[in-house]
């Protein structure tokens, strides 16, 4: 892996930290991506083999805290939404042509009679 690619893997996985109860943790949902398995086969893993993780390790969340991180989440990705159609509309302006005037055919032609 490249320096730029660890970076980028890095600033990914910075993202997905959220501050919970007042403890940067991840999501089981995100971390099972972070391994590329299921959410539920990490979940299992976990519980098979308790003894190897500390404590403070995993908690569940209360209904209340889901129901806030949920809304915040959405929240959030209408804001980004938003941003990114304006994004999107501005590239979308400067990609289509100007009007495009009547031009000349190239190459030679038969004389016009006037």
């Amino acid at each position: 892996m490249t320096e730029m690619q660890a970076l980028v893997v890095m600033a990914n996985i910075e993202t997905k930290i959220l501050l919970i109860r007042g403890q940067k943790v991840m999501l089981s949902v995100h971390l099972a991506a972070l391994y590329e398995v299921e959410p539920r086969a990490l979940m299992q893993a976990v519980k098979r083999n308790i003894e190897r993780f500390p404590e403070d390790f995993m908690f569940q969340l209360s209904t209340e805290e889901y129901a806030n991180l949920k809304s915040q989440i959405v929240a959030m990705e209408k804001n980004y939404d938003i941003k990114f159609k304006a994004i999107f509309d501005a590239i979308h302006q400067l990609m289509t042509p100007a009007d495009p005037k009547k031009k000349r055919q190239i190459g030679f032609a038969p004389w016009e009679k006037m």
